[in-house]
This record gives C-alpha cells, structure tokens and sequence, in this order.
C-alpha cells in the first residue's frame, strides 16, 4: 500500500511540475512581443505568436478607427481554432505578400465581438472595405487561383 502511495504521488508531482513549466513557456511567449494588448490569450493564439503566416495582425479598435476615416483596406477575419483557417492561412497570405496586398488579419477567436460587428458568419471570411465601406467578401477554404481571381476582381494592391 505504502509503494502504491509513493507511486501516486510521484505522478501527481510530475503533472504539477509540467503544468508548471508550461505555464512559464507560455508566460514567456506572451512576454516576448504580444501584439494583442492582452494578457489572457487563448493558447491556440500563443502558439502562432512566432508564425510568420500571422504577423499583419490588426486590433479592433485600429480597423474601426480606418472604416471611420474611410480607408480602404481588406480584412482577413480567421480563428486559430478553425480548421478551414488553419488550412487557408498558408495559401492567403503568402499570396496577399506575392501580390503585394496587405491583408490585415483580425483574430476572430480573441475578440469575438467581430463576429456582430463585422457581420462575420463564418470563419476564414476575407473582406475588402473600399471608402470604409464593405465592397465583397469571400468566406470558407478556396483553392490558391479562386483567392487570386478573387484579389484582382476587386483590384485590390
């Protein structure tokens, strides 16, 4: 009984120490450049701080700040927890850099409120505003060519 005893233990030790060190990996992530202006980030976000696929980040108040003054600007609306996301990303903006586009990420997952505010209904959904104003929106996984004819129709550069 007495080994049994000392066997649950050590195993409750371990998963308190990795829960421990996982923590501070992840503190340590959020340190080291936090672009969300927050501390509470859902872990699925923290593993794509250092993702060169989601680095043209744009906050809520930055992108209601350019529809007021009227910019154009297009907008890719994304969830990290998305699977047609995490499948898009790699196509989307890769492309949007080809094409000299600069397509501004909002994540979706960690303000939510994008969904009413921008009339999002599902996740990938890109939006080009021209004069601060919705011009066309393309939502859900598309092949590479569907991404690009759908950039040049809207003679976005």
């Amino acid at each position: 009984m007495k080994k049994m005893l000392i066997f649950l233990t050590i195993i409750v030790a371990l998963f308190i120490i990795i829960g421990i060190m996982t923590n501070i990996q992840k503190d340590d992530k959020l340190s080291d450049g936090n672009p969300y202006g927050k501390d509470d980030l859902k872990s699925s976000t923290v593993d794509q701080l250092d993702d060169p696929n989601y680095q043209n980040l744009i906050l809520p108040d930055e992108l209601d700040k350019k529809l007021a003054d009227k910019s154009d600007i297009t907008v890719y609306y994304y969830s990290p927890e998305c699977p047609h996301c995490v499948r898009t990303t790699p196509v989307v903006a890769p492309l949007a850099e080809e094409m000299g586009i600069d397509l501004v990420q909002y994540n979706i997952l960690e303000f939510d409120q994008g969904w009413n505010d921008y009339g999002i209904e599902e996740t990938p959904t890109i939006i080009h505003y021209k004069n601060g104003k919705e011009q066309d929106r393309i939502s859900g996984y598309q092949e590479k060519e569907v991404f690009k004819n759908w950039f040049e129709k809207n003679d976005i550069n």
